[in-house]
């Protein structure tokens, strides 16, 4: 175990970590899993309260899914897709087309949320060069303030949270944003009401601004997660939806951190019958086991691709693992266990729970604003309730929160100052009330210091 710190210190650099206090934490090194459980080197268990990043579907060391892997290593591990096939990668493909919204049929493979909307970002724009009716110059996307899509370039490009992308600015290319439909906050001069109606009414400025040079909008279905669980007011989706496509403005639904029953349905863009034209998967496709991604697009988009080698329309874009066997016949075993074990009907049950519980920290001093879709929460702690006033940041109240959730044997990762409570879709009633009694616990410890 010393050895393991040391080294991890010594040679580990963390995503999305301060190294420095990093560090200096002693942070769980996980060693195995079981259930909904973690345990760590030291011995300790840990309700995993985020879905080991809001990507495990069904638990740790779920026997089917297990299975599965361990049959196709028997077989192979990886080849390429690149010039063949692998069965895995075809069923799954089959899968996921009869069950995302109607029209998607076509799939292409990555290995992240990222890569998933870099390759949308990629096709709609050759498809706007390529398509019948002649070349048109569709350079611009247009993406939502605090939007997050990635980390790689292109997908950084459409996101908008300062405190990632900031620094890359000069690297980034150039993008139409609009603002975020949600109204914790307004602007002076603003009611609820009349800045949720200037969030639609920008979106129709914009696109009528810039309508023949615009390629895509790109938006998080429903909810902006690494936003602060930002959730989006009832209809928002389905009227970016309409003016997109009355003016022929491609929509990519980045359903990364929202899809595989996160929300409620199976895909966040069924609550409002919205049919994109890209929809993109990551994260939880897999269940969580291993890293797989994909883009899915219309027959109409694939078929501007279509041509002779010579002629140049072929999509130069892929990645060595795309499609791996391991990772799609996991996709297909946790799609299994959809409907085996009736998951959807879990998360009705436990969504329910969740708000209910919830509610305990309605009159909370320093709760100023408890956002939740499905099993996507955020808490949003505050020095003061009225007036939405803020912690100072050097205190990382959210992270203390963190901390305090850790002692108490759950694992808990804030963004800021708010709490995410994450379940994993397939998680009992039972540990639905141990993950609200923890995480109520921390914070009431921190923020009472």
């Amino acid at each position: 175990m010393n050895n393991l710190r040391q080294w991890d210190n010594e040679h580990v650099w963390h995503p999305f970590a301060p190294m420095q206090a990093y560090r200096e934490e002693n942070a769980p090194i996980i060693v195995s899993g079981d259930g909904f459980d973690l345990m760590d080197a030291d011995g300790n268990r840990y309700l995993d309260g985020i879905s080991s990043l809001w990507c495990n579907i069904h638990g740790h060391r779920v026997p089917q899914i297990d299975d599965a892997v361990k049959e196709q290593i028997d077989k192979i591990s990886h080849t390429t897709l690149l010039g063949m096939s692998s069965p895995p990668s075809i069923e799954l493909a089959r899968k996921l087309v009869e069950k995302t919204p109607a029209g998607l049929n076509k799939v292409f493979y990555s290995d992240s949320g990222s890569t998933a909307v870099e390759a949308a970002l990629k096709i709609a724009h050759q498809y706007h060069h390529q398509k019948p009716g002649g070349s048109e110059k569709r350079n611009r996307f247009v993406c939502l303030d605090h939007a997050y899509h990635g980390d790689t370039v292109g997908s950084v490009s459409v996101g908008g949270i300062n405190l990632f992308h900031q620094v890359y600015g000069d690297l980034l290319f150039e993008t139409l944003r609009v603002p975020s439909p949600v109204a914790y906050r307004v602007p002076e001069g603003h009611t609820r009401e009349s800045y949720l109606q200037h969030c639609r009414d920008e979106v129709v400025r914009v696109l009528d601004e810039n309508a023949d040079q615009i390629s895509a909008f790109v938006i998080e279905p429903l909810v902006q997660g690494a936003a602060g669980i930002l959730v989006h007011p009832k209809g928002y989706l389905k009227f970016v939806r309409e003016e997109t496509a009355k003016r022929g403005i491609l929509m990519i639904a980045d359903e990364v951190a929202v899809g595989f029953g996160r929300t409620g349905t199976m895909f966040a863009c069924e609550h409002e019958d919205v049919q994109p034209d890209f929809l993109c998967l990551a994260k939880g496709i897999t269940g969580g086991y291993l890293p797989v991604a994909a883009t899915l697009t219309t027959n109409e988009i694939y078929d501007a691709f279509l041509g002779a080698p010579h002629a140049g329309r072929t999509f130069y874009h892929g990645h060595t693992y795309t499609g791996n066997p391991l990772g799609c016949a996991a996709g297909v075993a946790s799609l299994d266990l959809f409907e085996t074990n009736h998951v959807l009907d879990n998360v009705a049950k436990t969504s329910l729970v969740l708000s209910e519980r919830l509610s305990e920290l309605a009159d909370h001093p320093h709760v100023g604003e408890i956002r939740q879709r499905g099993l996507m929460v955020g808490i949003e702690l505050v020095k003061e309730r009225d007036g939405a006033v803020p912690f100072d940041s050097k205190l990382r109240i959210g992270h203390q929160t963190t901390l305090a959730a850790r002692e108490r044997g759950l694992i808990l990762r804030p963004l800021g100052d708010v709490v995410v409570l994450m379940p994993a879709p397939a998680m009992p009633i039972e540990r639905i009330h141990e993950l609200c009694d923890k995480a109520f616990a921390a914070i009431d410890a921190v923020v009472e210091r």
